[in-house]
């Protein structure tokens, strides 16, 4: 259920943008992204602090977007969303404290050396997925953008999770792995 929580925004912007245009998606994104915090607190009685950065940035780049006419603002909020993201996780490993493995380090024990390639790889990751939407974005037509940010940033997210997991398993001692089976 999460999961797909998670992804009803985005669903919501796309199925939108195909019937109507980026503008009336971008302020279906906003509502989405509002309607996706109030489920979650309602299910989970907590907010999750990347649902709220997200939250923050759908709202003052889909604003802008709707108010000033220009769809350059919430193709910018991706690659902002990416540089905050790639930021936290730099800051964090920097300062001895990663926010993977404070996210999924009792699941996953490995070592910290091991927390660290995984962090720079994700802080890699989101740089580069923030510079290619740049580009993306402002040298190829909207609609392209928009398939692009739905499906491939989409996929490529995903595809580097299961890449984490597999290297994240494969680095784990052979007793915490038969625990998590």
């Amino acid at each position: 259920m999460k999961q797909l929580l998670d992804f009803l925004p985005l669903v919501i912007f796309f199925a939108v943008y195909k019937f109507f245009d980026i503008y009336i998606a971008s302020g279906a994104l906003i509502a989405a992204t509002a309607l996706q915090l109030v489920i979650s607190y309602l299910l989970y009685k907590k907010l999750e602090k990347m649902h709220l950065i997200t939250f923050v940035m759908v709202t003052v780049f889909g604003s802008l977007t709707l108010i000033l006419h220009d769809d350059s603002f919430i193709k910018w909020k991706v690659t902002i969303v990416y540089a905050l993201f790639a930021i936290a996780l730099g800051v964090s490993q920097i300062m001895n404290k990663p926010l993977l493995k404070s996210m999924l380090g009792k699941e996953l024990i490995v070592e910290d050396k091991i927390w660290a390639r995984v962090t720079w790889y994700w802080v890699s990751f989101f740089v580069v997925c923030g510079l290619v939407n740049i580009y993306v974005a402002f040298s190829l037509s909207q609609e392209t953008w928009v398939n692009f940010k739905v499906f491939g940033l989409t996929a490529l997210t995903l595809i580097n999770t299961v890449l984490t997991v597999v290297y994240l398993f494969k680095n784990m001692s052979e007793e915490d792995r038969k625990e998590l089976k």
